[in-house]
């Protein structure tokens, strides 16, 4: 390495995050109506119960997931596979896709060593960094991931949204 030389160290998608979603991709490939039980998703994808069952509470929380209690209870996705995006579930468990606050879209915060953010070339980079990240987590659903696994998919489906409310 040389002298004086800092490689730039991106954020890495934490555990919690690559949990959910494969779980999310286990509750995708499920029936549609056939709820799934913790320890069945915990089992098949290989992930802690009661870390799962944390991260099963927030999902619903956030409305991605539904649960189901009783004997054939379990969890269900709350809406189709088509219309959930892996950046809506990376943001929800992770935050902001944004390696820097002053490129957020939904959290932003100057740069306090940033003189000017139009000249700033880290800025600009970063933006460009952050729009691209964006550009592929929220064109691809858990739809298309199952699809593609299956072999059923050759490009991605736009995801389907909601429209926003007004205000």
């Amino acid at each position: 390495m040389q002298p004086g030389f800092y490689p730039i160290i991106p954020r890495v998608l934490s555990q919690r995050a690559r949990y959910a979603l494969k779980a999310m991709l286990a509750l995708a490939e499920a029936d549609d109506d056939t709820p799934l039980m913790i320890g069945a998703i915990a089992k098949q994808q290989r992930i802690p119960q009661k870390f799962l069952a944390l991260i099963l509470l927030d999902l619903k929380r956030f409305g991605l997931v539904q649960s189901r209690r009783g004997r054939e209870g379990g969890y269900l996705l709350a809406k189709p596979p088509s219309a959930i995006s892996f950046g809506e579930v990376v943001r929800l468990i992770e935050g902001p896709l944004a390696l820097l606050p002053c490129v957020s879209k939904t959290q932003y915060r100057r740069c306090t060593d940033c003189v000017s953010e139009r000249d700033c070339p880290i800025h600009k980079l970063l933006a460009e960094v952050r729009a691209s990240t964006a550009e592929i987590l929220d064109s691809r659903s858990l739809e298309d991931v199952i699809g593609s696994r299956a072999g059923k998919a050759d490009s991605p489906t736009p995801v389907r949204r909601r429209p926003r409310k007004a205000g």
